[in-house]
């Protein structure tokens, strides 16, 4: 694993429905790129210094951007196709 600052880390949930950890790489700790990691992460601004494990994957800014994207899309389709009327939510 190799990152540098501006880098995404992304950490999936330890069990189904548990929530991902997120967080911006802000410093890399070695010269190659290589872990440990001091991380901000989005859920609460904590910063922490991190040695990721196996279930950890680090995204470029440039991939981070375009995955948001591709989630709002989906979002936006999702909602789309949501018709609220008197407080019931029906499909098209």
């Amino acid at each position: 694993m190799h990152a540098k600052p501006g880098d995404w880390l992304l950490i999936k949930g330890p069990r189904v429905g548990a929530p991902d950890q997120h967080g911006r790489i802000e410093e890399v700790r070695s010269a190659d790129g290589t872990p440990p990691y001091v991380v901000r992460w989005t859920a609460d601004d904590h910063v922490s210094t991190v040695f990721p494990g196996p279930d950890a994957v680090v995204l470029t800014a440039a991939e981070e951007e375009a995955a948001e994207a591709r989630a709002r899309t989906r979002y936006d389709r999702v909602r789309h196709l949501i018709h609220e009327e008197d407080g019931h939510a029906r499909l098209h």
